[in-house]
């Protein structure tokens, strides 16, 4: 929008797309819907607001799109619901503005991300960010721009690398601990569906500018208005590296292979050193701890070396896979297969106390391995950008509290997901353990597939997953599911398909921060999900954010 002129915005624009399917039906059977609807969206919504303003399309100078989202409650008539922030010309402008009172319309101004100045303490060394997943990506990137030259240390390698390396995992079951599912660049989120929504409220603008760097970076533009936007695997690998490119450019370094593996304090217990790989030690006095929800080695290190960390609740569970097409029929009618892959959000409180939901939903995506030790397996989501496969899988979690563990140590938690990764691959021999919905009621090993066929990335193996998850999680996942089945046909069918287990849905510690964002010793910044002040990929990266306004509120940028 341009500057100095007033933006209306106006909720509560619907567009039938029943109708609009069944007036452009044969055209959609020849193409797309996104094609054939893409087309005329803009006409459609131009229609609305005139009809709203009274007005020709010659007295609105700009519509711009602020969020889409679609309203199945009834199958026989679907809307696409649209917020839009208008723009007219000076002449109706002052018009309506006479009466605006009686209109539907709000001013608003735009909110756009503005960096804090920059603080008066000049950094004596280069600030460096541990982890190149969303949140040490975008502080990294931010710092770059801003002139502070970050250096980078990842443990894993380059997407390009990592991509292989999975997928020779995936084929031969050969896990390469440094390279894999969970550790690279992109962080874990590269696999997975890079789901973007958000439920954190942030006037700041942050999760807009989040938004706006994926797409300046390959991400369609879509992404900023759509209500659940995601990018998908096959997108992300490409944007990670030209992330990674635009931190060389701006002056910062990405450095793979390279694991951290102490760090030093002077007698104020500020921090002076990071050693990376047991053998080179890195000056500094700031370092953002951007290790993601599984760096259990950096865990173990930060808390030997007296890194103030508290445990913290997280879930654990299975992912469900059905049939796409049972998903879309249940929540678009008509319109299954038609309009783009369904999804869901399910919840539901056990008559045990404890609490039962649906994580990263995947529509149309794979169950994968995801795992990061030897001889444990942990199971994850992914899909592709088309979200074109056959079935669609999410996690069914159940919370996990401290009072679960086995002991009072801070790391209980991370030993907890540990014990039941491990009895999974036993389970499996190695393999992703499946069973069908029926026989993990009756607490058997199934023994062949039914309507529903796995759609797997790595190998899959018949086992009882009751022989690897807590008694209390697999009654509140049967319960459950029996609910679920209540509120989507099918949900809660015999030949439904569980895989074992999911426990990574977030970190098992939080590593304590001040208001100052810095941790227990001085200079380190705690950030994102491994730090337990996130839970995806738009709040790890808003958090990345965070810490970069942070250092630079303390600090001017390094000089070389």
């Amino acid at each position: 929008m341009k500057v100095g002129k007033i933006v209306l915005r106006i909720s509560q624009i619907k567009i039938n797309i029943s109708e609009f399917y069944h007036a452009n039906k044969e055209q959609i059977s020849k193409h797309t819907w996104k094609e054939i609807y893409g087309e005329q969206e803009k006409s459609l919504i131009t229609a609305k607001v005139k009809k709203i303003f009274r007005c020709s399309e010659s007295e609105l100078e700009k519509i711009l799109i602020v969020k889409r989202s679609i309203d199945a409650r009834k199958k026989q008539e679907i809307y696409y619901n649209y917020c839009v922030d208008v723009q007219l010309k000076s002449a109706l402008e002052r018009k309506l503005l006479l009466k605006e009172k009686k209109n539907r319309f709000i001013k608003v101004k735009e909110t756009s991300y503005i960096a804090p100045p920059f603080g008066e303490k000049t950094l004596q060394h280069r600030p460096i960010i541990i982890g190149f997943g969303p949140a040490g990506m975008f502080c990294a990137l931010e710092l770059a721009k801003a002139g502070y030259c970050p250096i980078v240390l990842e443990q894993g390698k380059n997407v390009e690398q990592r991509i292989e390396d999975v997928r020779q995992f995936w084929e031969t079951g050969v896990l390469k601990s440094d390279s894999n599912v969970q550790f690279g660049e992109g962080g874990a989120g590269t696999f997975s569906d890079g789901k973007l929504n958000t439920t954190v409220k942030d006037p700041s603008g942050r999760n807009r500018k989040v938004l706006e760097v994926l797409v300046e970076h390959g991400a369609e533009e879509e992404i900023l208005y759509l209500q659940k936007p995601h990018i998908g695997t096959d997108a992300l690998c490409n944007i990670v590296k030209n992330i990674r490119l635009d931190i060389e450019k701006h002056g910062g370094e990405v450095h793979f292979g390279t694991k951290v593996t102490g760090f030093q304090t002077d007698a104020k217990k500020s921090l002076t050193a990071i050693e990376v790989n047991g053998e080179k030690w890195l000056d500094t006095e700031v370092a953002v701890l951007a290790i993601g929800h599984s760096a259990r080695d950096t865990f173990q290190i930060l808390h030997d070396q007296g890194v103030y960390m508290e445990k913290k609740p997280f879930a654990i569970g299975v992912r469900v896979e059905h049939k796409q097409a049972v998903i879309d029929e249940n929540q678009f009618g008509e319109l299954a297969g038609i309009l783009p892959a369904a999804d869901y959000k399910l919840t539901y409180q056990a008559e045990n106390g404890r609490s039962i939901f649906s994580f990263c939903m995947c529509p149309g995506g794979f169950v994968v391995n995801a795992s990061s030790e030897e001889e444990a397996l942990v199971v994850n989501g992914m899909s592709n950008h088309g979200r074109d496969e056959q079935n669609a899988n999410s996690a069914l979690v159940v919370n996990v509290v401290p009072e679960d563990f086995e002991t009072e140590d801070v790391l209980a938690g991370m030993l907890f997901q540990r014990k039941w990764e491990q009895l999974a691959y036993k389970e499996g021999n190695g393999k992703v353990p499946v069973q069908l919905y029926r026989d993990f009621k009756e607490n058997k090993r199934s023994r062949a597939f039914e309507s529903v066929v796995p759609v797997h990335k790595g190998a899959v193996a018949f086992g009882n997953l009751k022989n690897c998850l807590p008694d209390f999680v697999c009654e509140t996942l049967e319960e459950g599911m029996e609910q679920f089945g209540k509120r989507i046909k099918g949900f809660s069918d015999a030949d439904v398909i569980l895989s074992g287990v999911e426990t990574r849905t977030s970190s098992p510690i939080r590593i304590t921060r001040n208001e100052d964002l810095e941790g227990s010793i001085s200079g380190f910044y705690p950030c994102g999900e491994g730090a337990g002040y996130a839970g995806g990929i738009t709040s790890a990266a808003m958090d990345g954010l965070r810490v970069y306004e942070a250092i630079r509120k303390k600090y001017c940028p390094y000089e070389k």
